[in-house]
């Protein structure tokens, strides 16, 4: 079967009850005020798992016959979908044999095989990974449980939508995330169903936009994939069952820059508390990105998972604090000589800036014996501090040599 149904998504609804959990529609206030725009986050980042994944795994898993579930599943993935069908199987009695790359990182790899998966490593990238996936597949006759391009996943992906509409039936703008089309092609296929003048915008990262390309050229394609920190959706090319339907049921689809995920990660965290890996938050930053015209509209917003790999926290708030002035580097040369350091550490101190890293140096090309290079870090309120506390600076007499 290569089609989906809006009763797939009835029924898939009925598969869930008890299984899944169905997740909050909170009301976000600050993300609100920011917007101009009545705005409701979809909680997915809280769903078992962290992710949205268990809703299509678990519904494909249910329609496979007595001799298929016996011979078992077998998937490939990074992160989510792993945990999503190793959750799924374990529920239904069947064996899970995923394949990951050997670069995911092991919080992932260990989340798996605590939910009853058999992990195989294999290849450094997805692409090797998955290629191992279908020779296993081949050789034990297991079933390939496809992360998007499946009716039975999209059809369980598409829930999302009809719990969006059930509690907020007026919404006038649904954002949700694109990479190979499931989640995107079930939500908005339930919600046009349900109220055909909601607007369904998918949001893409500009590292992987090849549902926006493909929309764009009027075919499937295949792009370049650049890294990305919402890594959940950077996939080359869509399926293509979940293409047409995107054809049909999503409005407008729409890219979103990794500086502009990495504020919408930091705005969640600092204003909603709330985790959110980078493919779930690329509807917050196509918010905050002044894309859209949302004033005055009552807009939803899924944030599609929160399994954000730990290492990277760091870096992504980084990134942000820097991008919006909150964070900033300094580079000058000052006299070496007793007090001068403290002297220009007092200048940034009387402007409010705060001190994260400072790092001296004799050995800088273009030093003179009696200076000492200095690079400091400093964390100000925003862009406007930020140049408040470099004006002091050169107004006290120091000459800035670099500054981000």
């Amino acid at each position: 079967m290569n089609t989906v149904t809006f009763e797939m998504i009835k029924e898939a609804a009925q598969n869930l009850k008890g299984v899944i959990k169905e997740t909050d529609f909170c009301f976000a206030e600050s993300l609100s005020e920011r917007s101009g725009a009545e705005v409701y986050l979809k909680l997915e980042n809280l769903q078992q798992s962290g992710s949205f994944k268990i809703r299509g795994a678990y519904n494909k898993m249910l329609h496979l016959s007595d001799e298929e579930k016996q011979c078992g599943v077998v998937a490939s993935s990074a992160g989510n979908h792993a945990q999503g069908v190793a959750i799924s199987a374990t529920k239904l009695g069947i064996k899970s044999t995923i394949v990951m790359p050997r670069s995911a990182p092991f919080a992932k790899i260990f989340a798996t095989r605590n939910y009853g998966g058999e992990v195989v490593l294999e290849g450094e990238i997805y692409d090797e990974a998955y290629q191992k996936a279908l020779e296993i597949k081949e050789a034990t006759g297991a079933t390939f449980v496809h992360p998007f391009n499946d009716p039975y996943v999209i059809a369980g992906q598409g829930t999302i939508g009809l719990e969006m509409i059930e509690e907020q039936p007026d919404l006038d703008v649904v954002l949700v995330p694109i990479g190979g089309g499931g989640i995107a092609a079930g939500i908005a296929m339930a919600i046009k169903t349900l109220n055909p003048n909601t607007k369904v915008i998918g949001v893409q990262t500009e590292n992987a936009p090849s549902m926006y390309q493909s929309i764009k050229d009027g075919k499937i394609g295949t792009v370049k994939v650049t890294k990305s920190i919402a890594d959940g959706i950077a996939v080359a090319t869509p399926g293509d069952v979940t293409f047409p339907l995107i054809q049909q049921y999503v409005d407008e689809v729409i890219t979103v820059s990794e500086t502009q995920i990495s504020q919408a990660f930091l705005l969640l965290l600092e204003n909603c508390n709330l985790v959110c890996e980078g493919a779930g938050a690329v509807c917050v930053a196509a918010i905050l990105s002044n894309q859209l015209d949302l004033k005055g509209k009552k807009v939803g917003a899924v944030l599609s998972g929160g399994n954000i790999d730990t290492n990277l926290i760091e870096s992504i708030i980084n990134h942000a604090m820097m991008s919006l002035g909150r964070r900033t580097k300094i580079q000058v040369s000052i006299a070496d000589r007793p007090g001068e350091l403290n002297a220009f550490l007092d200048t940034i101190a009387e402007e409010l800036g705060n001190l994260i890293m400072i790092r001296q140096n004799r050995y800088r090309e273009g030093l003179s014996m009696y200076q000492l290079g200095v690079t400091v870090v400093i964390e100000t309120l925003d862009a406007a501090h930020k140049e408040r506390v470099i004006q002091k600076l050169i107004e006290s007499g120091y000459e800035i040599e670099y500054t981000n």
